[in-house]
């Protein structure tokens, strides 16, 4: 195995690690506020067993609560299961849309700790290239999490794809301290070898604020 191999294959295991821990805890955080509730139903339950009318009222808002954080944990194991089946298929034809939209909610709890808004921008029609699409969600991670901490805490990054005339670009903005980044620190060697499985390349636009990372259309 090469030493590009190590790197693709530890790249992706922490990339893996770390978005399967982000998202089981987001579950945990959804248990509790559940498990909460629950304490307060068994309170009620003693209040009506003491005679105590029972306020209807109290009882469906909080009937309501527990159905909306299940519904928000059912949203977040969906997500683990899109994530899990992501290297199901090496190569496939994919919408860059829904990659980048599918990466920010994959970075959201990450984006929230930073005080950064990741905000996906769709095209009006689907942008579509064939490409390894847990390669791409692996170096979309790494570019935003370089792009949340150089835009800062109350900043807005922006995710947007555009068709070229040989493929696609993916476009990573509101980075306007670039200026100050040292030169060769991004991206790194594992950025490269990624950048090279794909057959990509990534532009550090330090004037416009912004990533550019171009994809061909095709990666055969």
């Amino acid at each position: 195995m090469s030493w590009k191999s190590d790197i693709i294959g530890e790249t992706g295991l922490q990339f893996y690690g770390k978005t399967s821990a982000s998202l089981s805890h987001e579950i945990k955080n959804v248990l509790a506020i559940i498990n909460e509730h629950a304490g307060l139903l068994k309170d009620f339950a003693l209040i009506a067993e003491a005679g105590t009318p029972m306020d209807q009222g109290r009882l469906k808002g909080l009937a309501e609560k527990v159905m909306k954080q299940i519904r928000r944990a059912d949203g977040i194991v969906t997500t683990m299961n899109r994530f899990a089946h992501s290297v199901d298929e090496s190569i496939k034809d994919v919408d860059l849309g829904e990659i980048l939209e599918f990466g920010a909610t994959l970075s959201r709890r990450l984006a929230s700790m930073r005080g950064v808004t990741l905000e996906p921008m769709l095209a009006t029609t689907p942008v579509r290239i064939t490409t390894n699409p847990f390669f791409l969600q692996n170096l979309l991670s790494l570019c935003v999490d370089f792009a949340m901490v150089e835009a800062g805490g109350g900043k807005t990054v922006g995710l947007l794809a555009e068709e070229t005339k040989n493929g696609a670009r993916i476009r990573v903005t509101g980075l306007r301290s670039l200026a100050e980044v040292p030169a060769n620190t991004f991206p790194t060697k594992r950025e490269k070898t990624l950048l090279e499985a794909l057959k990509a390349e990534l532009e550090v636009g330090v004037e416009a604020g912004e990533l550019v990372i171009t994809l061909s259309r095709d990666m055969d």
